[in-house]
């Protein structure tokens, strides 16, 4: 599975620009993970709609159940949208910026600015940074991935693209430590 397959699920990870070194610091609890795939995957299917234009085709699986699949986790934004934010900022954090350089310190702004303004902003720009990221070659490769995980759970979906996430060698961010295993006592 290539990169740029998971671009739509990777919507807020096209954030972070930072170093494996960076990376190992901070880690962010895989419920956060797992609340940030499923707060970016309506953002992402607007995304790749947008990249792939005419690409689909006209009764491919977007245009016939892509607004239910987006509708299923739109349903869920909402409550997601704190683990989500949770690892915005650790992001941001990561990333760190440069006030004397004229840098604007995004983690001032996360803090500063309640959560419900910082919303819409966040939504436009993760809209268009994975819009960016997805190549017209792929468009049909992604709606065939999304096909595949449709008849799955919303946190099946959102579980899995984590796991998938942790595996990656080139993940952005860590997760922290493993979940427990099946059937494991809690």
């Amino acid at each position: 599975m290539t990169t740029r397959f998971l671009a739509p699920a990777l919507a807020l990870f096209a954030l972070a620009q930072a170093s494996a070194a960076e990376a190992r610091q901070a880690c962010a609890a895989p419920r956060d993970i797992d609340d940030a795939m499923t707060y970016a995957m309506p953002l992402a299917f607007e995304a790749t709609r947008a990249a792939c234009g005419t690409t689909l085709q006209r009764d491919g699986f977007l245009a016939r159940e892509g607004d239910r699949l987006a509708a299923r986790f739109r349903e869920r934004q909402d409550a997601a949208w704190p683990g989500a934010l949770r690892v915005l900022r650790l992001i941001v954090e990561q990333r760190g910026s440069d006030p004397a350089a004229g840098e604007i310190d995004f983690a001032e702004v996360i803090d500063t600015v309640p959560p419900e303004t910082l919303r819409p902003l966040a939504d436009a720009l993760l809209r268009q940074m994975v819009a960016q990221e997805i190549r017209r070659e792929d468009c049909r490769d992604i709606e065939r991935g999304l096909e595949l995980l449709s008849p799955l759970p919303v946190e099946n979906i959102a579980g899995l693209l984590t796991f998938l996430i942790d595996l990656s060698e080139t993940n952005e961010i860590r997760i922290c430590a493993a979940r427990p295993e099946a059937g494991a006592a809690k």
